[in-house]
C-alpha cells in the first residue's frame, strides 16, 4: 500500500510516548519521520522496561516503528546547526520537550517558525501552553489525577483509579496528528505553516467532557460505577453461572427484548421498569430481580440466546481471549514488522479497504545520521546490546 502521506517530512523531537505516538501514526500513514535523539542513550523509552529487541524496550518499538533516528547534541553549535537544517527540510515538527527547554535552545514555536514560515510546529505539554502551570512538567497518572479523570473511574466504594491505557499521552498524540493535517491543508491554500499546541490536561478534560458538562450545566456530579452507565439501565456487567457478561440495553426496545428472553414480560407493564427513566429511578429494585436470573445459566448460553434475540451483550475477555477471537483475527490489526520477528498493533483504520501497516521496526540510535550527512555517533554499550 502506498502511504497516503508519501512526500510529507516530519521531524520529531519526542520522548517516551505522546510525541513519539504522533510520529508513529504519521509514519504508518507514509510520512518520512526523522526522530532526533540524544547522543547518549537516546529517547528514555529505549530503557522503559527490559530489553526486547536490539537492546531496546518493547515500548520503544511500539511508538517508534517506521522512523529514522538521528542522534544530535543540541547543546552544541554543530548539533543545533544540524537540527536547523533538518527543520528547514520538514513539513511538520513535533516535540514534547520539558516546558522552557525549546526557548533555551532557540527552537520555540515563534522563533523557529519565523525562520521557517512554512513549518507546522506541534508542541505537546503536560498542563497547557498558558496559565500558572504552563512550565510545569507532568506524567500520565499525574494528569489523570489532576484533571478529575481518576475520580470518575472505578466503583462507588473504590479509591480514585487511573485508566490502564495511557489515554492522555496517546490522545494528545492523536490531536497533534489531527491538527497537523488540518494545518497542512491550510498551508496548501495559504503557503504558511502555523503553531499547534495541545496538552495532556486538555486531552483529559475532553475525555471527561460529558461528566464535566453535566456538572457545569446541571450541577450533577458523576455517579461512579465500575461498568455501568449513568444514563441507561440495565447497562453494565453481571455475573452469570460461570463468568461475567456485559449487557447494554440502550433504549426501551432493547430492554423489552431482554425481558422477553428472560420470561419477564411483567417488567414491561411495571411502572418502575417500563421506561428507561423509570428504571434509572428504580435501578436497585430491577437488579434485585435480574441478577439471580442471570446467575442461573452459564455465560455462553446467555450469549447465544441474547445474540439471537438482539440483546446487546459481550463477554468480558482477557487480553489473550480478545486477541484469539475470530473477529479480532479477521480485522488483521496485529501486523508483523518487515525484517523483524514480532508483531505490533497497527492503526485502527483502513483506507480504500487497506489498513496502513508499519513499514519497519524502530530505528537503532543514530542509524540515520549517515543518510542525512551527519557524523555517526559512537555506539554505547546500550546501543550494542542485543536480545537473543
Amino acid at each position: 500500500m502506498t502511504g497516503v502521506l508519501d512526500g510529507v517530512r516530519v521531524l520529531e523531537l519526542g520522548q517516551v510516548l505522546a510525541g513519539p505516538f504522533a510520529g508513529a501514526i504519521l509514519a504508518d500513514l507514509g510520512a518520512e519521520v526523522v526522530k532526533v535523539e540524544r547522543v547518549q542513550g537516546g529517547d528514555d523509552a529505549r530503557q522503559m522496561g527490559p530489553a526486547f529487541r536490539h537492546g531496546d524496550a518493547l515500548n520503544f518499538q511500539v511508538f517508534n516503528r517506521g522512523k529514522q533516528s538521528v542522534a544530535l547534541d543540541l547543546k552544541s553549535p554543530e548539533g543545533l546547526a544540524a537540527f536547523e537544517r533538518l527543520a528547514g527540510e520538514a513539513d511538520i515538527f513535533i516535540h514534547n520537550l520539558r516546558p522552557g527547554v525549546p526557548a533555551k535552545l532557540g527552537i520555540d514555536g515563534a522563533t523557529l517558525c519565523a525562520r521557517h514560515p512554512r513549518l507546522i510546529y506541534c508542541e505537546i505539554s503536560a498542563f497547557g501552553h498558558v496559565g500558572p502551570m504552563a512550565l510545569q512538567p507532568g506524567y500520565e497518572p499525574l494528569v489523570q489525577a489532576f484533571s478529575g479523570l481518576s475520580s470518575t473511574n472505578g466503583g462507588p466504594d473504590d479509591p480514585p483509579m487511573r485508566s490502564a491505557a495511557s489515554m492522555c499521552d496517546q490522545g494528545s498524540g492523536m490531536w497533534v496528528v489531527i491538527g497537523a493535517l488540518a494545518l497542512l491543508h491550510r498551508r496548501a491554500q495559504t503557503g504558511r505553516g502555523g503553531i499547534l499546541n495541545t496538552s495532556l490536561l486538555e486531552t483529559a478534560l475532553v475525555w471527561n467532557g460529558q461528566k464535566a458538562d453535566a456538572f457545569v450545566n446541571e450541577g450533577r456530579l458523576p455517579k461512579r460505577d465500575r461498568s455501568g452507565h449513568p444514563g441507561f439501565v440495565p447497562y453494565e456487567a453481571f455475573d452469570t453461572q460461570d463468568a461475567p457478561l456485559l449487557i447494554c440495553c440502550g433504549n426501551d426496545r432493547l430492554f423489552a427484548k431482554l425481558a422477553a428472553e428472560l420470561g419477564r414480560s411483567d417488567w414491561l407493564v411495571d411502572e418502575r421498569f417500563a421506561t428507561n427513566r423509570a428504571r434509572l429511578a428504580h435501578k436497585a429494585a430491577l437488579l434485585e430481580q435480574l441478577v439471580p436470573l442471570l446467575c442461573a445459566q452459564p455465560r455462553a448460553e446467555w450469549i447465544e440466546r441474547f445474540d439471537a434475540a438482539g440483546v446487546p451483550c459481550a463477554p468480558i475477555h482477557t487480553v489473550p481471549e480478545a486477541l484469539a477471537h475470530p473477529q479480532v483475527r479477521a480485522l488483521g490489526i496485529l501486523a508483523p514488522l518487515p525484517g523483524e520477528d514480532f508483531s505490533l498493533t497497527a492503526l485502527p483504520l483502513s483506507i480504500d479497504g487497506q489498513r496502513p501497516l508499519p513499514r519497519a521496526g524502530a530505528p537503532r540510535l543514530g542509524a540515520g545520521n549517515a543518510a542525512h550527512g551527519l557524523p555517526v555517533p559512537p555506539r554505547s554499550p546500550t546501543t550494542l546490546q542485543e536480545t537473543p
